[in-house]
Order: structure tokens, then sequence, then C-alpha cells
């Protein structure tokens, strides 16, 4: 088996993010890269509809970075990702209460999932979006309560991981891209990259 990764114009990459999810995928993409992690206030102007406010946030994770320090020819990739239902923002549930109520409340409806994804060099910035519906049976208590329990919805928009239980017996459509759904819109990001 061919274990060369995936060259990208022979740039050098870096992804900007603590999510292991994404890290993941980056690998599966078949692409090097290394990770820089940048702590920022995701505060975001109150004005912003939903695809304003995920990137807005994927470019804010940028703004710690010290680009000059840099070659020219590296490239970052940051991206956030948020949950959205009847145009309210879900984030990362701080308490088992919130994450229960998120799923109580993503229980038998459609959402959007949204993820702005940025990539940028010295010289330039480039940030698009995806968004993905998808649609939840009606969970019971039992079933949500099981999730939490032994499942980490804390690190997660909405409190679940289409890739875990939750999505395996509760997810009854997606439409669009699936890997967005776990937080990295890989074919955008690909398409973004060459």
């Amino acid at each position: 088996m061919n274990n060369s990764k995936y060259k990208i114009n022979n740039k050098k990459l870096y992804l900007v993010s603590k999510s292991p999810r994404r890290m993941k995928l980056l690998e599966e993409m078949g692409i090097s890269f290394e990770v820089l992690h940048t702590d920022v206030d995701e505060t975001y102007p109150a004005h912003f509809n939903p695809v304003q406010i995920a990137e807005y946030l994927s470019q804010l994770k940028l703004t710690p970075i010290n680009f000059s320090k840099f070659s020219e020819n590296d490239l970052f990739i940051s991206c956030d990702t948020i949950v959205v239902l009847d145009g309210v923002i879900f984030g990362k549930p701080k308490t088992e209460t919130e994450a229960f109520e998120m799923l109580r409340r993503l229980s038998g409806k459609t959402h959007q999932v949204i993820s702005g994804i940025t990539v940028a060099s010295n010289n330039k910035h480039k940030t698009k979006h995806s968004i993905t519906e998808v649609t939840f049976k009606n969970l019971s208590e039992e079933e949500i309560q099981y999730y939490i329990v032994n499942y980490n919805p804390y690190d997660k928009a909405g409190a679940y991981g289409i890739q875990e239980w939750i999505g395996l017996v509760g997810v009854t459509s997606i439409n669009g891209c699936f890997f967005n759904v776990m937080g990295l819109p890989t074919q955008l990001l690909a398409k973004m990259l060459t």
C-alpha cells in the first residue's frame, strides 16, 4: 500500500483546530498537515445570520496567527460548525441538562448544520460555507439519556455526533455533505485547496 500523502501544490498545511474529528477527516483525505491551536472568544455580532456566524467564527480562529512568521507557501485551514433549528443556534452544551434539552428539541425535526471554512495564506483568505439538513426521528427520553451517559455530547454543536450511536439509530434522513455534519465539509475543502 502506498503511504504517500496527497500533495496540495507542495504547500505546507496547518489545521487550526482542536477537534479530533477534523484531524481524522483530514488524515483520511490523505493530506499531510500540522495542528495549530488558537484560543479566541467566539462572540459574534448579534445581527449576523447563521451562515455569517459560521463564516465569521472560522475566520476568527485565524486572528491570533502571526502569518509573517510562516512561509508564503504555508496554508491554514480553520472551520466552525453550528447547528440551527428554527433560527435558533445550538452551540456546545455545557451541562447534561443543556445536552438533553438540545436533543429533545432536535427530536422529530429537521435542522441545519452549517460549517464556515476558511483557507488562508500570508496574503490571501478565502471563506465559504456548507449547509446540510439532518432529520431526527422522534427520540425517546431513554434514548437521549442513553446517548448522553455513554457518549460525549459536550464537545459537539447540537450535542450530538452523527458518526456515533445517536446518528446510527436516530437520523432518518440527511440532505447534503455527511462529513459537514461531522465538522469538516471535505469535498468543499478539497475544492478550495485545489
